[in-house]
């Protein structure tokens, strides 16, 4: 039985918003997101680098910090809709033990840390610094043009407990992946702004971060991010793809960034938005759950993500076993 959706929910989380991550080199990683993925800078300091898409207009949607230590992400981000929800917010996650506290945050209002249930560290807040639109300043557009933080997938050995939690604040499931028999779920797509996604959960050694993705206008966009890869030196680096998922139907291609956190950029999504859209089914032995046509991905892509800041790993009571390329080629 899936999970049931709260259409009440505590507080109006609105969306995925933005990453904290760390990296090694911030020069190394600016070159890689604006000339690459075509991010525009926001702000930087010697110490961090605040970035979004040329159609955001919220100031960052990406935050690198410099660290000398292992890359990680240090949060997830989610806007609620007004500072009354921040307040909701933080009498619902404290009921529900997830330590909730008011942080100060650049750029953003007050801002709310907590860790959810499964171990992943989350940050809401209901305002952030307003920018220009870049969207029409074409001259300026660089790379694969990206246009805004769209979702991301974390891997997990608790898929349900995670879906449970998060639909009970409101979050809708638009996809899934489960055997036709038995309750168990190995793969959950939740939304709340309307399109198949903003946070998706696989089971998998985690909690970890397996990718976040940028949304594209155009299928040559995609094209034109690997071509930039290629010249300026990051060609292996172009992980997956270009291809099409089977759940999300969307066009991809994955790159992994200089300190190897994993960034997709895709686009053609659908609507998600009416109360008779009854989520979708994957059967987990569908060969188009991994895509419909073309090559599986490599064993590295199902298996190698980001860490998150003080969050101890679990491996699942039942380990993934997807068709790889590595197997695919030794049949």
């Amino acid at each position: 039985m899936l999970p049931p959706t709260c259409f009440d929910p505590p507080c109006r989380i609105t969306r995925t918003s933005h990453f904290v991550m760390t990296v090694r080199d911030l020069d190394a990683s600016r070159a890689f997101y604006t000339e690459i993925l075509g991010l525009v800078v926001s702000a930087q300091d010697s110490d961090a680098l605040y970035l979004r898409g040329v159609e955001e207009a919220c100031h960052h949607s990406l935050v690198l910090r410099r660290s000398s230590g292992e890359a990680i992400c240090q949060r997830v981000g989610m806007r609620v809709m007004t500072e009354d929800d921040l307040d909701r917010a933080r009498d619902a996650f404290a009921a529900a033990g997830c330590a909730p506290k008011f942080v100060d945050a650049p750029y953003q209002g007050r801002t709310l840390h907590l860790i959810d249930p499964v171990g992943v560290p989350i940050e809401l807040t209901a305002r952030m610094d307003a920018m220009p639109r870049m969207i029409t300043k074409f001259t300026s557009h660089r790379g694969g043009c990206a246009q805004r933080l769209d979702h991301c997938q974390i891997l997990t050995p608790s898929v349900r407990q995670a879906a449970e939690f998060w639909m009970k604040m409101g979050f809708r499931l638009s996809e899934y992946i489960a055997p036709a028999d038995g309750d168990a779920i190995f793969g959950v797509f939740l939304q709340r702004k309307g399109n198949p996604h903003d946070i998706v959960f696989f089971n998998g050694e985690g909690p970890r971060l397996h990718h976040f993705a940028y949304a594209a206008a155009e299928t040559h966009n995609l094209l034109r991010a690997c071509d930039i890869a290629g010249e300026l030196g990051f060609g292996r680096d172009v992980e997956r793809g270009p291809g099409r998922h089977g759940p999300g139907h969307a066009l991809f291609v994955y790159f992994r960034d200089p300190d190897g956190h994993r960034v997709e950029l895709f686009n053609t999504h659908y609507q998600m938005l009416d109360l008779e859209n009854d989520p979708v089914r994957w059967d987990p032995g569908d060969a188009n759950i991994s895509l419909p046509w073309g090559l599986p991905a490599q064993r590295k892509w199902f298996e190698e993500a980001s860490h998150f800041e003080g969050a101890a790993t679990k491996a699942p009571a039942r380990p993934p076993m997807p068709l790889t390329l590595e197997k695919f080629l030794a049949r």
